[in-house]
Parts: structure tokens; C-alpha cells; sequence
């Protein structure tokens, strides 16, 4: 169809900037509770350009933190909801092993988010997860809420249910800029959008939306590699699509966590990452760097070689996704310090797939004026000095 040479002029009850799993549940929310909603996003859907994309994310009850361990059962509920409006299967339970050094502060917060009857002896690891190697001085817990996530469907889903209750969805459309006002403008390359509220839930491009409001967030884009391993013997139990998700925390040689899910998504490959990378900017995350080092692939080797030898020590696909981090690593939502109709939703930190339908929640509530379900004061944006600049 022939692009209309006139733009889009409309008003809508809310708008929410950005179609990744965060938007498109508070946008999801906003509908429910009949509000007219405008859902924009700058890519053509699908796209593989932020952190939502993907088929698979782990989810769990298991927390080092208490506050998103306290959000996780609305997370869970949420989610089944989901699926019943979707008539789709978001979610397998696996199951989920973590490890760690015995006494470190994180494996310890797991620890008191599941309960002390959850910690496996050497034999019930073994017959959990028999691929899983455990060195002299670790310990693992089991989690039996753990599972997989099957993101790009979930992401659908959210979608599909968002529009089937009135949202409207645009994708291909860039914000060019944010006027702020009672009644809030919102020029795009396709049209001009106006509401008395605004969520922006924009990923690694947050930051750049929000400074013209006066804001320097504290937003650092990391490109991850999404590596996938050979399994030695295909089809093996230790390592195949029956074995659970496993997280290993407060390990020397590999400080930020690795984690792992099964082989879902590609037959005999099992995925296995680094929970970290290096700074990116969005805008050219794709562009490749050739014989650039990648010590995350290299330390995911190590890994592999010490902990799961029933893996090849090499990966055989490498992908890439966006996280986008704040300092401590704990979310911002909250409202526009100085324009209380601007919410922000942004730095989920490589761990915000899981709780996005509580987050969507919490966004719309700010949005709407109501009291939030949530304690919101450790995801304020005044817990960073000096993010508020004078609006140019």
C-alpha cells in the first residue's frame, strides 16, 4: 500500500514509545483498563535491532535480589494470563540449577528466595542436570519454577492481545521528538500524535529520546554474544532439550554470571552466554568488526571445557542482542522528574524479559496515577546524581 502523502495526525488517551517486551506490556495494560492507546516503534516487526528478540529467556523464582524475587509470583501469574488470552504455550518449566561458590552474597540471596530445602547434594545434582560439573567448594540449588520463555512468541502474543483490545501498533516509525505539555506532541517520520500521558520504553535508545527533556540517564548499551554449543554426543540428557536452565553465579573467572538454557532453539545446540559484553552504540551494533577479539566467547570456553564437558569448547553460532545497563544494575521507572506525564522504563540490565508483564503493570499504574502494586523507590531516577540537566 502507498504511503499516504499527508502524515498521521490523531490523539490518543496514552502513548507508549517502543515495542519491546516492556512497551508492548504497558501498552498491553493500558488497554485492558480501556485506555486508547498508541503503541509506536521505530523498526519494522519483527526485528532483531534491541533485546527482546530471541526464542527463548529464562525465567525463575531464584533472585540474588529480594525485591524482584517479591515480584516474581505476580510475574508468573501474569504471565499464565497471557497465555490463556493468547491460546499460545509462552513458557516450558525446566527447571533451573544454580551454583556458586558455598557463602557467596549472591548464590546466599538465591538461597533465601527459594528456601534452604532446595540446595542439591552431589546425587540429586547428578540426576538433575548429570552434564553439569560442580567443583570442590561450590554448591547448587534447584529451583523447580524455572523454565524457558519463548520470547519472539511471547512478544507476539502481547502484541496480538494489546490490539484485540483497541491498541493501535505502528511500527516503522521513528520518534523524531518529544514536546512536553499537558498534552504531550509526538512527531514521527509517518505522523504527529498527541495524549495526556506518555511511557517510553525505548531500550539502548533512551537515552537519546530523553536528553532533550532535560535528562541524562546513566544508560550504558552492552553488545552481548548469544553463543550456542555443540553438544559431543546430539541428543544426550546431559546436555539436550530435557536438561533444566542453569545460572552460575560468584565465580572468579567469570564475575558478571554465565547462564544456560537447553537446546530449543537450534537441534543439538545448547545456548550458553556471558552476562555481559562490551559498550555498544545502538545505531551500529550490526556493523562488523573483523578480527576484533571477543574475550566473552573465550571466557564462555573455559566455562564450557571446566563445568559442561559434554559440550563442544567452541560455539558454533554466535548472535548478538543489546543489553542496556544502569550502574547498579536494578531497573529505572519512575516518572519524568520535571514533566510527571513522561514515565520512563528503561535499564533492565540483561534481566528484564522475566518480569515484564509486572513492569508493564507498574508503568501503567504510574502512568494512570495509581498507587503502584510495587515498592518503585529502588528503581527512582533521583537515585542517580546530577541526571537532571536544564531543558534546552
Amino acid at each position: 500500500m502507498a504511503a499516504s502523502s499527508q502524515p498521521r495526525q490523531a490523539t490518543y488517551d496514552a502513548i507508549v514509545i517502543g515495542a519491546g517486551i516492556q512497551g508492548s506490556f504497558a501498552a498491553y495494560h493500558l488497554a485492558q483498563r480501556h485506555r486508547d492507546t498508541l503503541l509506536l516503534e521505530q523498526f519494522i516487526l519483527p526485528h532483531s535491532r534491541g533485546s527482546s528478540h530471541g526464542q527463548s529467556r529464562i525465567t525463575r523464582s531464584a533472585y540474588p535480589r529480594a525485591l524482584y524475587a517479591r515480584m516474581m509470583p505476580d510475574s508468573f501469574r501474569l504471565w499464565q494470563r497471557l497465555e490463556a488470552e493468547a491460546g499460545a504455550s509462552l513458557y516450558r518449566r525446566t527447571g533451573l540449577v544454580v551454583l556458586g561458590p558455598v557463602g557467596n552474597p549472591e548464590l546466599e540471596g538465591c538461597r533465601h528466595s527459594l528456601g534452604a530445602d532446595h540446595v542439591l547434594d552431589a546425587t540429586m545434582l547428578a540426576r538433575h542436570f548429570p552434564g553439569l560439573r560442580l567443583h570442590t567448594g561450590e554448591v547448587a540449588m534447584w529451583d523447580d519454577t524455572g523454565g524457558v520463555l519463548f520470547a519472539d512468541r511471547a512478544l507476539r502474543a502481547v502484541q496480538d492481545v494489546f490490539r484485540r483490545h483497541g491498541g493501535t501498533l505502528r511500527d516503522g516509525e521513528k520518534v523524531l521528538r518529544i514536546e512536553p505539555g499537558a498534552v504531550l506532541t509526538v512527531p514521527t517520520t509517518a505522523g504527529v500524535y498527541r495524549a495526556p500521558r506518555l511511557i517510553i520504553t525505548a531500550g539502548a535508545w533512551t537515552g537519546a529520546l530523553v536528553a532533550p527533556l532535560g535528562l541524562r540517564l546513566p544508560l550504558q548499551p552492552l553488545r552481548i554474544n548469544v553463543c550456542y554449543w555443540r553438544e559431543r554426543e546430539p541428543g544426550s540428557p546431559s546436555a539436550g532439550r530435557t536438561s533444566p536452565c542453569f545460572m552460575a553465579v560468584g565465580l572468579s573467572q567469570a564475575p558478571h554470571g554465565v547462564y544456560g538454557l537447553p537446546a530449543l532453539e537450534y537441534p543439538g545446540l545448547v545456548k550458553v552466554c556471558y552476562h555481559h559484553g562490551s559498550p555498544a552504540d545502538p545505531e551500529e551494533r550490526d556493523r562488523a568488526l573483523p578480527g576484533a577479539p571477543r574475550p566473552e566467547v573465550a571466557l564462555l570456553s573455559s566455562f564450557i571445557s571446566s563445568y559442561l564437558p559434554g559440550l563442544e569448547p567452541w560455539p558454533a553460532v554466535v548472535e548478538t542482542c543489546l543489553y542496556t545497563n544502569t550502574p547498579d544494575e536494578d531497573f529505572i521507572l519512575d516518572r519524568h522528574p520535571k514533566f510527571s506525564n513522561i514515565i520512563i522504563g528503561a535499564g533492565f540490565s540483561g534481566h528484564g524479559f522475566k518480569l515484564a508483564p509486572v513492569v508493564g503493570k507498574l508503568l501503567c499504574e504510574l502512568s494512570l496515577g495509581e498507587e503502584p502494586s510495587h515498592s518503585m523507590a529502588p528503581f527512582a531516577i533521583t537515585r542517580f546524581p546530577g541526571v537532571l540537566r536544564a531543558v534546552l
